[in-house]
Parts: structure tokens; C-alpha cells; sequence
């Protein structure tokens, strides 16, 4: 028997009167996932621990099996894992975004968050931003690593684990009530204003039409973390496929490996066939028992509130990713069990994640289950089928 996850990231939401009181997963067209549906279990799974924030962070580690009440030090210590960097003891990883925020104030504190990830700038451009920021702030004390696109690390020796707000809770909001307290963190970000939003890099994009990243946003701080190995764990050969770098720097701390998809981005124009493709080989070719397959366009769409592409972001994991994984299984005539979910919703009226439970769809190829007629927030919920310690649905998935 060979384990999938497809984890559409933020994929569930809350209806909305533009769409005649549907939410975008009810509207989505998803043949697929529907199909799948009728034959398998359903239910609502609570990924995130009450208490805790609902991020990518700790609703994905409840995904792949860790307690976050347990194993969560932090976002940006994951990130720093996928990217290479060795922290020690006593550094603190902390979330370096690069932002859009409005220009036309007379103050720093006064201006509004615009765009968490600066119109999903390019990881090309982003690291020319970066050096910029080294050459002014760079010394023993504080060192800046490149991410991917807008996600970027700062490694703050012998620091504090600081209360910092994620950008994309503010969206549209005056940043100064949510400025850090920390006075060297906060001199960093308004002095990076000053010397990104002449940069050449930001010239050019707003020629072209395009939001300039123009400050430095710090959030997600925390301690190394110390997972257990996935393989130790739960007996099973694990990969991961993912663009994000959280989701990387979860499959390193967790001793899983990583399956690098050229032309993924975790934007709404990735490369869905890849990962399939990258996900049916792993299991049928090269003898893994059990791959996360990540994708991050429906949550980047709730973020910047666009309707239509969220649907059309759901459409694609539908047909172009769970659709390939399952015909692969298929021709090859090999046993699976899939479990498809998101890992928080990410509502489009509010822009950013929330605690709600989220629908799970576990499908088995050996199996009829008793199912329903199409897979949504609403059938789940139907169910009654709910999972209060979200970490332990991997068990489920795994017949461990």
C-alpha cells in the first residue's frame, strides 16, 4: 500500500454573497475530488491546537503527525532549516517578508500594509534586495539568509523570541500599533524603507506596473526545532513536494526528503503536473511508502482576496494534481489511500487564516466507504466525522 497527501493550502473558507452563499470550495468545479468522495470517508479535522495560532506552521506539522502543542518553536527555525542554515542553541530564526507598503504617507509608522509578498516577487529580485539589507544591517549579531519569492530568514544571535504580527493579518491596515518592540528590529524595518524603495530593483517593477517591495517585515520568531524522524515514527519512507520553504524545512527537521519540481513557485501558476508526476514516481518508482504533496496557490489567492482565482487555484489541485496522482495509481493498478485536505482556511472577507476545522476526503483504492456526493465544508460537516487532535489523522491515513 503506497500513502499520499494532497494538502491544498488555506483551500476551505466561509460563503460568500458574490458567490450566492457558497465558500470558493463549494463553487470550484472538482470532478475528481467529487468522484473520490462518493466512495470514501469524510469528515472535519481541527489541525489547529486551541490556544495556538492558526498558521501554515503549526496546522501542517498537525498534518504530517507532530503535536504542535509539543514539537512548535517557531516558523522561521523550519524555514531556516530548508535553506541550509545550521542555527545554534541560542539563536532565534525570525521571518524576514519583504512587503509593499504605501507610499504616500509622511511617516513610517502611518503607512498601510499593502501586500504581504509584494506582488510575489521573484526570488531573482528579491535576493538583489537582500544584499542591499546586508550591506546596511548585516554584522555578527544579526545575518540574513535568502528564501524563496517574498520569504526571506534573519538569524538573530543570543536573541529573544519576540511578539511580531504576520503581515498578512493586516492587510490594508496602518502598520504602527503593530510595529515590533524591540528597538533594533524596529529601527531595521524603517530604515530598510529608506533603502528599498529607491532601489533599482523597485524602479523597475514600478514601471512595469508592479508593486515594489519596499520594506522589510519581521514575524514568525523561534527557537531550533527538534522533530522526530517521520521514517522512526511511523515506519514509512516519507518525501515531500513542495515550493514553500516552511513545508521543506518541516521534511528536513522530520528526516524526510525533499523532491525538487522545476517550475514550482507556490503561486497560482506552478508547475501541478510536475508535482503529480514527481509524486506517482516517488511511489511507484523509487520506492518511497508515503508523499506530502503541497500546494500553495489557494492560499495565496485568499490572502490577496481574489475570488475567481482561488476557484481556479482549487480547480487545478482538483484536476491537474489529484487528477494525475489517481490516474497513475490507476494504470499501474497499485493499492493507495489518499487523504486530500487544506491545512487551515483562509477566508476571502478576512484575507488571512482562521482556527475553523477543515474537511478531509480519505480515499481507499481496496475499499468502499459509505461517502457522499461531492467534497466540501458542507458534506464533511454533514458527516459527523470530527477529529479534535488533528495530529493524530495521519495515524488514520497510515492504519497505524
Amino acid at each position: 500500500m503506497k500513502y499520499i497527501i494532497v494538502l491544498g493550502d488555506g483551500m476551505a473558507g466561509e460563503p460568500l454573497n458574490e458567490l450566492q452563499g457558497r465558500t470558493t470550495l463549494e463553487t470550484a468545479v472538482t470532478p475528481v475530488m467529487d468522484r473520490l468522495a462518493k466512495a470514501a470517508e469524510m469528515g472535519l479535522v481541527h489541525t489547529v491546537p486551541v490556544g495556538m495560532a492558526p498558521g501554515s506552521d503549526t496546522a501542517n506539522l498537525s498534518v504530517i503527525g507532530y503535536d504542535p502543542k509539543v514539537y512548535y518553536t517557531g516558523r522561521s527555525p523550519l524555514e531556516a532549516l530548508s535553506i541550509g542554515v545550521d542555527m545554534k542553541d541560542t539563536d532565534v530564526a525570525v521571518r524576514c517578508n519583504v512587503v509593499t507598503l504605501s507610499e504616500e504617507e509622511d511617516s513610517y509608522e502611518k503607512r498601510q500594509m499593502v501586500d504581504h509578498s509584494a506582488g510575489e516577487i521573484s526570488t531573482a529580485e528579491a535576493d538583489e534586495l537582500l544584499e542591499a539589507v546586508r550591506a546596511a544591517f548585516q554584522d555578527e549579531t544579526y545575518q540574513y539568509y535568502t528564501g524563496t519569492s517574498y520569504r526571506h530568514l534573519l538569524i538573530w544571535n543570543q536573541g529573544m523570541v519576540a511578539e511580531l504580527t504576520p503581515p498578512h493579518d493586516i492587510l490594508t491596515k496602518v502598520i504602527g500599533p503593530y510595529l515590533p518592540d524591540d528597538d533594533v528590529l524596529y529601527e531595521m524595518m524603517k530604515r530598510s524603507y529608506d533603502i528599498l524603495s529607491g532601489h533599482p530593483i523597485n524602479v523597475k517593477r514600478r514601471e512595469a506596473g508592479l508593486r515594489p517591495a519596499n520594506s522589510l517585515w519581521f514575524w514568525g520568531a523561534g527557537t531550533r526545532p527538534g522533530l522526530t524522524s517521520f521514517e522512526q515514527k511511523t515506519g514509512k519512507k516519507g518525501a515531500m513536494i513542495s515550493a514553500v520553504d516552511l513545508l521543506k524545512g518541516i521534511a528536513v527537521g522530520s528526516e524526510m526528503h525533499n523532491i525538487t519540481v522545476e517550475g514550482a513557485n507556490a503561486g497560482l501558476h506552478t508547475n501541478y503536473e510536475g508535482k503529480a508526476r514527481a509524486a506517482a514516481d516517488a511511489l511507484l518508482k523509487d520506492g518511497y511508502d508515503f508523499v506530502y504533496v503541497h500546494i500553495e496557490a489557494p492560499d495565496e489567492m485568499g490572502h490577496q482576496g481574489l475570488v475567481k482565482e482561488k476557484v481556479d487555484a482549487i480547480e487545478k489541485v482538483d484536476g491537474r494534481v489529484i487528477g494525475n496522482i489517481v490516474a497513475a495509481f490507476e494504470r499501474a493498478g497499485e493499492p493507495f489511500r489518499l487523504l486530500i485536505l487544506p491545512d487551515h482556511p483562509t477566508p476571502i472577507a478576512t484575507r488571512t487564516h482562521s482556527s475553523d476545522p477543515v474537511p478531509y476526503l480519505l480515499y481507499d483504492s481496496t475499499r468502499q466507504a459509505e461517502g457522499a456526493d461531492v467534497y466540501n465544508e458542507k458534506s464533511a460537516a454533514k458527516t459527523g466525522n470530527v477529529w479534535n487532535e488533528g495530529y493524530k489523522l495521519i495515524d488514520h491515513l497510515l492504519e497505524i
